[in-house]
């Protein structure tokens, strides 16, 4: 059985994917894009060896921020990890949707051909240069990074995807200005709990790798830092910017995949819990019973 436990930031995807591991004696892999980078922890809110609970835990902390690591290095790895324990629950747990998209659909990616040096080329003729590539690229012609990457791509083909595996998608869900008040609560804890000196860590080291220049959290401390925003500023770049992704998150999810939305019981964790897991268990047709 697989199950996927997704939903926008800030909503108790963790502690749900958890919960329902140990219901299920499963695996839990790893479905965030930033979270697959060590060092990266309290700006991706990443689980910590407490809140594993003994659960193994995949495709965590695996590569080193100055490491590259794509959509196709992820579905090759993540493609193992499904064979390798296909005799095994596995749960999915991250608010990546493309990523969970690739491990579970028929999604065929090529390896990036390399890195070409564009820097004598201005985002104009870098942007000309996609059209070319494919006239209905649209990536903004002041993103440098998306199309320098995208020039980079031998191809990325995707098909009308097809399901490889069955699964059951949990989404979490809470009302918008809960939620967003709630981003802008962990916001304010990550500072208190050594955000700043987590990025400074980096920047202090000159990494300028790719999930520190576009990961929220790590962007907007690095304009500060470069002197070119206050620390004010920065933080409420942050909690915009998250409130942002988490829109992107929704549409994203419903958009593409099958989900299966659940309010969160803030107040009652354990009744969310519950309904989730009556619902999957009358999904497969058993009762209080071990899958296998």
């Amino acid at each position: 059985m697989i199950i996927a436990v997704v939903g926008p930031t800030a909503v108790g995807k963790t502690k749900m994917s958890v919960m329902l591991a140990k219901k299920y004696d499963a695996i839990i892999i790893n479905s965030d894009a930033m979270q697959v980078y060590k060092d990266l922890n309290i700006g991706t809110a990443k689980v910590t060896e407490e809140e594993k609970e003994g659960v193994p835990h995949f495709l965590f902390d695996i590569k080193d921020v100055s490491e590259e690591y794509s959509i196709y290095n992820y579905q090759q790895d993540v493609r193992k990890l499904l064979e390798k324990y296909k005799n095994k629950n596995i749960i999915f747990v991250g608010g990546t949707g493309l990523y969970l998209r690739s491990a579970l659909y028929d999604y065929d990616l090529e390896k990036e051909s390399g890195h070409n040096d564009y820097s004598n080329y201005s985002n104009e003729e870098l942007y000309q240069m996609a059209l070319q590539k494919d006239k209905n690229c649209d990536i903004h012609p002041n993103n440098r990074v998306r199309l320098e990457r995208f020039l980079d791509k031998e191809k990325t083909t995707i098909k009308e995807p097809v399901k490889l595996y069955d699964h059951i998608i949990i989404g979490l869900t809470l009302d918008r200005e809960v939620l967003y008040d709630r981003i802008n609560k962990r916001v304010d804890a990550m500072i208190n709990d050594g955000l700043l000196e987590e990025v400074k860590s980096f920047y202090d080291r000159k990494v300028f790798s790719k999930p520190l220049v576009n990961g929220i959290g790590y962007k907007e401390l690095y304009e500060y830092f470069d002197g070119n925003i206050s620390l004010d500023e920065a933080i409420n770049k942050i909690k915009q910017n998250s409130r942002h992704y988490a829109k992107r998150q929704y549409t994203f999810f419903n958009n593409q995949f099958d989900v299966n939305w659940f309010d969160v019981n803030l107040d009652n964790f354990d009744e969310t819990y519950s309904n989730v897991v009556s619902f999957i268990d009358k999904s497969r047709g058993v009762s209080d019973e071990k899958y296998n």
